[in-house]
């Protein structure tokens, strides 16, 4: 039984080496994403460079030491995000290789170990890069019992299958026509580890050449690195959230030997050494200006696009079905600036609208169309207050419309659209109708209670207080009412809520949708 020695591994740093070399030009054209970070065929190459010399001075004993000095020296010189995640999937086939023999299943487990490793060192994985294509192929092969010969090559196999799917996962990608630059890289050292292994090497190809050129402008943020030293594991989430709060690209990659290698983009080069001089003790200090490239805009294709952030996962499916790029976030919180960054830079065109679906995520997206990683994007920012008034937005969104228009039009649709809730009071408070007991249905209008149903709450009871707070709404006058129902909702309250409103307003169209939140039974829009 065939299995990975120390010959092999050494064979295959060289063959990652020359690959790289020899498809740098095409790596550095096709890259877009991370979109700040222009030279992914320069960073893979230096890191793993830098790794295989690393394990040339070495001498080691067997194939687990010989990935081990491979990993540790990747991790060391790791250059830029996709250096960064690579490092991390050497360190987490050589974690792998310490436990057991690489052969043919013991490959597959090595796969896997690589792919938890590498996602476990970025704060917010994307779709349609590297980590997608290294988990793809971990899935692939997770159960294989083959060869270690016929293992590396569906594993290589699969890697090119997953590689040309990225376009569809990424609208970044799928705008520009091209692949994603890391995951084009990790497919040539998955090529390297088959062809060493087979005793087989050919020369890289790579088809999907780019077919666009960017224009680049003057930095306006930094790529902060650098090694730390001397940190507790448990303190990690913490400089993964204060990073997080920075800037985006955010990596905290571990060498299994007690060093971390520690990777942004951010506008503060202070505060993102200072959150690591808390922890730790940096070392190898690293700041590149990065130089962004202009987004991709197609003539005759996407020049913009429309993206949303929205609290329940129902209501974020429901505009993902529209085609909208969306942020899910969890109930009750808020983005980090790195989620917002990520949001905005990974859609497509120069013009990107945000739609927040509440107060506390237009602060969020505010904050965030501002900040110096979104610098080359034009930004709007739609103001929401309810997920409702999103919705309303987009009914009207046009995207043959010139965008100042439709800006403008889905701003007018958002503010002209009235909102409704209807909430179970969590503790006794005094409202402008009355005193509300806990667990009494509390209507409101615009912010505004409006009527209290006493407790307790019933399908009965919810669908009055629904209707009298549509009531209040239509007085104004309005064709269509938009409900979302939240987590706890009955299941037979929104055929009753029709039944009665067509009842009595049977000159309105009621739409209703699984909106998924947790803080409102219903949530209600007029317009």
């Amino acid at each position: 039984m065939r299995v990975l020695d120390v010959a092999a591994v050494s064979a295959w740093s060289a063959a990652c080496v020359h690959s790289l070399a020899v498809l740098r030009p095409a790596i550095d054209g096709i890259n877009v994403y991370p979109v700040a970070d222009s030279d992914t065929g320069s960073n893979l190459l230096f890191t793993l460079t830098a790794a295989r010399e690393a394990l040339a001075e070495a001498e080691p004993a067997t194939a687990a030491e010989a990935l081990s000095v491979f990993a540790k020296g990747a991790v060391a010189a790791a250059k830029g995000n996709s250096g960064v995640i690579m490092s991390q999937v050497v360190r987490g086939i050589a974690e792998s290789a310490a436990a057991r023999e690489i052969d043919g299943p013991g490959l597959a487990e090595a796969l896997g170990c690589a792919d938890r490793a590498a996602t476990g060192a970025v704060s917010r994985p994307v779709a349609g890069t590297i980590l997608t294509v290294l988990h793809t192929v971990a899935a692939s092969v997770r159960d294989a019992t083959g060869s270690l010969e016929e293992v590396a090559a569906a594993a290589a196999s699969v890697a090119a299958e997953a590689l040309e799917e990225t376009p569809k996962q990424l609208p970044v990608l799928a705008v520009a026509g091209v692949v994603d630059a890391g995951a084009r890289g990790l497919v040539a050292v998955l090529d390297a580890l088959a062809g060493v292994i087979s005793g087989s090497l050919v020369e890289p190809e790579h088809p999907l050449e780019a077919h666009h050129h960017h224009t680049v402008d003057a930095p306006t943020a930094w790529e902060v690195m650098y090694l730390l030293d001397d940190v507790d594991e448990g303190s990690l989430p913490g400089l993964r959230k204060t990073l997080s709060g920075l800037g985006d690209s955010v990596t905290v990659a571990g060498d299994g030997a007690g060093a971390y290698a520690v990777h942004v983009h951010c506008a503060d080069i202070g505060a993102a050494l200072e959150a690591g001089i808390e922890l730790g003790r940096p070392r190898r200090v690293r700041v590149e200006p990065l130089i962004t490239p202009t987004p991709v805009e197609v003539g005759g294709g996407i020049d913009r696009s429309v993206v949303a952030v929205v609290h329940g996962g129902p209501l974020a499916e429901l505009l993902r079905a529209e085609g909208v790029a969306v942020l899910s976030v969890a109930p009750g919180g808020a983005p980090t600036v790195e989620e917002m960054l990520g949001l905005i830079n990974e859609a497509a065109g120069h013009h990107v609208t945000v739609l927040p679906g509440g107060q506390e995520l237009t602060a969020a997206a505010d904050a965030a169309a501002g900040h110096a990683m979104a610098a080359d994007r034009d930004v709007v920012v739609i103001p929401c207050v309810s997920p409702v008034q999103v919705l309303a937005a987009l009914a009207v969104h046009d995207k043959d419309r010139r965008t100042n228009d439709d800006v403008v039009a889905m701003a007018e649709a958002a503010a002209a659209t009235r909102r409704g809730e209807l909430r179970i009071a969590q503790e006794e408070s005094l409202t402008w109708v009355g005193r509300a007991q806990a667990g009494d249905v509390v209507g409101l209008v615009d912010g505004e209670v409006v009527l209290i149903e006493p407790a307790p709450a019933s399908e009965t009871s919810l669908v009055a207080a629904a209707v009298g707070v549509l009531n209040r709404m239509l007085a104004l006058g309005g064709e269509l009412v938009t409900v979302l129902t939240g987590v706890d909702v009955p299941v037979r309250l929104p055929g009753e809520l029709a039944d009665q409103l067509r009842l009595e307003h049977p000159e309105v169209e009621l739409t209703s949708y699984a909106g998924g939140q947790s803080d409102a039974v219903l949530l209600m829009g007029v317009e």
